[in-house]
């Protein structure tokens, strides 16, 4: 059994002893902190506080939910409960409703046996470094006042998933007559998670002449790994070539992560989700865009050519909100497929980002396979280094960095390192003894040689410490 408590949430696996899994007592412990740190951030002006709850399809989701909304009644407050919903949908939800805040029950692309709990502030956005570990306080003293039987909170239901198709319908840069026009057939997989629900209900308000569904059935048996990778979608690959289909999309379980498959079966790469989106809107609004710095450099390629400035930020959702407030950013994400668009919210949305990509398809009329011809080129490779317990991860950092004095070096998160040719970025984990190698180049073998050369200088220094 694992359970993890960091800034952004709580998450693990369901079951086991408390404190060693995602149990009952857990659960109740962290949503109760939660709670009471929301509480504390808006002066409650004689109203009784509100929250949203929202979550995937995945099979512990009903048991989890109910104990959340239970503890928030408990404290005092007031539940409107979102159901099967995605993350951005409960994102937008929390302003729409005046909320105080809102939680989400998922765990992303983790297998079925984890849930979690991600936590929104009153604004719809992922809490900060900062205040998580406040919640964390709270939950470790575990001084919650819990209320008398006459100021228990009520729960109310509300399906929030038709207002978010339709504010994305609304955008200016969603072009719902080009799509009808381009009379497409498309096949999704959902995993059998919520996406199951939203993304046929987005392709058909936008005008997708045909939907092919797959996994589709939002009963959380996840069809395969849930993780949109291409050693996980072949089923996918298989249904489009066979359906003779324009494209293929993917999403995770809680649908902020959109892959797309081309028309003859191969992977566009979840890299150039956010990359041929930008393409898009940049060619309508000149301005800057942001994503993480383990995301491709073809970003910034496309964000230069287009007249804009682009920057990087440290992994992480909230970092690269903050960097798109601070630069005024019409574009951001994660190279793992995470477009957030801020015309409709701050948060990575797969539904916004389907909805831009097809008006891209639409209005440039080329296959797939074009399009992705037509983007600056790169390749990527991902290697972890498993080291001693009590290694000294900054010293090695600080060596490899004094050996590379002569390159641009970035250490908001951890070193990245920038060549003519490509870049390699190292990060630590908080967790466990392992740094993380992602490196970028040109073609595959260069960025897996580059890569590669790092790792070998890494262990060579902790032999010779």
């Amino acid at each position: 059994m694992t359970l993890i408590k960091s800034i952004s949430g709580i998450r693990g696996t369901i079951g086991g002893r408390s404190g060693e899994g995602l149990t009952p007592l857990d659960i109740v412990k962290f949503s109760a902190a939660f709670g009471t740190w929301a509480m504390h951030q808006i002066p409650a002006n004689g109203k009784r506080p509100l929250m949203v709850v929202g979550r995937d399809a995945r099979v512990s989701g009903k048991l989890v939910d109910s104990i959340v909304c239970s503890t928030l009644n408990s404290l005092g407050i007031d539940v409107v409960n979102a159901g099967l919903a995605t993350t951005p949908t409960v994102e937008m939800a929390v302003p729409l409703t005046g909320a105080i805040a809102g939680i989400i029950l998922t765990a992303s692309h983790n297998p079925g046996e984890w849930n979690a709990l991600k936590l929104l502030n009153r604004f719809g956005e992922f809490i900060s470094g900062k205040e998580g570990e406040e919640v964390l306080l709270l939950a470790g003293q575990e001084m919650f006042e819990f209320v008398s039987a006459d100021r228990l909170g009520t729960s109310s239901d509300k399906d929030f998933l038709p207002y978010h198709v339709q504010k994305v319908m609304e955008l200016p840069d969603v072009n719902c007559e080009a799509i009808r026009r381009a009379d497409l057939t498309v096949v999704v997989d959902a995993v059998n998670s919520v996406g199951g629900i939203t993304v046929p209900l987005l392709l058909e308000a936008l005008g997708v002449r045909k939907v092919v569904l797959l996994n589709c059935i939002p009963d959380g048996k996840f069809a395969h790994n849930p993780e949109p990778l291409p050693e996980h979608l072949g089923k996918l690959s298989d249904e489009v070539v066979k359906s003779k289909a324009d494209m293929g999309f993917a999403v995770d379980p809680d649908v902020d992560r959109l892959a797309m498959i081309n028309q003859d079966g191969s992977f566009f790469g979840e890299e150039y989700t956010l990359v041929a989106i930008a393409d898009y809107i940049l060619s309508k609004t000149k301005g800057n865009t942001v994503s993480n710095l383990s995301s491709s450099r073809a970003l910034r390629v496309v964000t230069e050519l287009h007249g804009g400035q682009y920057l990087a930020t440290p992994v992480g959702e909230v970092n690269v909100v903050n960097g798109m407030k601070q630069t005024n950013a019409v574009l951001g994400g994660e190279g793992n497929g995470g477009v957030i668009f801020p015309a409709l919210h701050y948060g990575r949305d797969a539904l916004v980002g389907i909805a831009l990509f097809l008006s891209y398809y639409a209005e440039i009329g080329k296959s797939m396979t074009e399009i992705r011809a037509g983007l600056p080129f790169f390749e990527m490779a991902k290697k972890r280094i498993d080291l001693p317990a009590g290694t000294d991860m900054q010293r090695i950092f600080s060596q490899i960095q004094l050996n590379y004095k002569g390159f641009p070096c970035i250490t908001s998160d951890g070193l990245k390192i920038e060549f003519p040719e490509g870049w390699v970025h190292l990060r630590k984990s908080n967790t466990e003894p392992i740094i993380r190698v992602y490196s970028e180049a040109g073609s595959l073998k260069e960025a897996e040689q580059l890569g590669n050369r790092f790792v070998q200088e890494i262990l060579d220094f902790v032999k010779k410490c």
